[in-house]
């Protein structure tokens, strides 16, 4: 099983990395946000993972705040989401050959921590795509977490939440790193459960908000792993 898992990884990278081709090269003759999401759906279809959606989508959301285990939760929220997603990343991943090509063109934004002109860069480029009706997307953790409780919050969220009073809407990825983990090489498929919690308007007033949200969103990760049989 574990030698499988193995060549699984190699088949499913190679894949992924196939798909950011795709992303580079139709992003000009494609409109965004499809030249992504076709690459997220053909990753999807050919590594054989599925979603189960609880909750739903709420069509006012302005920024989507996910806890983050895996390379694959990207293409996860591309594919359950119909909207047009903004991801805020670190700015090492643009400078990535390739990689970041595939972050640049479709205009996602940069991030340069304990950085404070990166931060007015942030709220410049954050203002940019919600006039561009896009939803900004950021994993609040800020790099993966790997045994399944989740890393404390960053306030980047917070600042650009609080800043133009969004509406945001925390998102539930349960286990993904347990279909595919890049340090382990290790990939099988499953079913990956996506909870969309209820949305909220961001409120600077309320100094734990952001520190509340964790809790209750790492509450709904024991939850549901919890009440999945397959995880028994």
């Amino acid at each position: 099983m574990k030698i499988l898992a193995h060549i699984n990884w190699f088949l499913a990278t190679v894949i992924i990395f196939t798909s950011l081709t795709f992303t580079i090269i139709t992003y000009p003759i494609f409109p965004r946000p499809y030249a992504r999401k076709i690459a997220a759906w053909f990753v999807r279809l050919t590594t054989f993972w599925t979603t189960t959606t609880k909750g739903k989508e709420d069509s006012n959301a302005q920024m989507f705040l996910v806890n983050h285990q895996s390379d694959l939760d990207i293409g996860v929220m591309e594919t359950v989401s119909n909207k047009d997603l903004a991801w805020v990343a670190k700015k090492a991943l643009f400078d990535v050959p390739f990689f970041g090509l595939a972050m640049s063109l479709p205009e996602d934004i940069e991030i340069e921590r304990e950085s404070k002109t990166s931060l007015l860069k942030l709220l410049r480029a954050a203002k940019d795509r919600l006039k561009k009706k896009r939803v900004i997307t950021m994993f609040p953790e800020g790099t993966r977490s790997r045994n399944g409780r989740m890393l404390p919050f960053k306030s980047g969220a917070k600042v650009i939440a609080d800043k133009y009073e969004l509406c945001v809407q925390p998102v539930v990825l349960v286990a993904t790193s347990e279909c595919y983990d890049i340090k382990k090489f290790y990939y099988m498929p499953k079913n990956i459960k996506v909870v969309f919690m209820d949305s909220f308007i961001a409120d600077k007033n309320d100094k734990e908000w952001l520190q509340t949200l964790r809790e209750k969103m790492q509450k709904v990760y024991d939850d549901e792993l919890a009440n999945d049989s397959s995880n028994r």
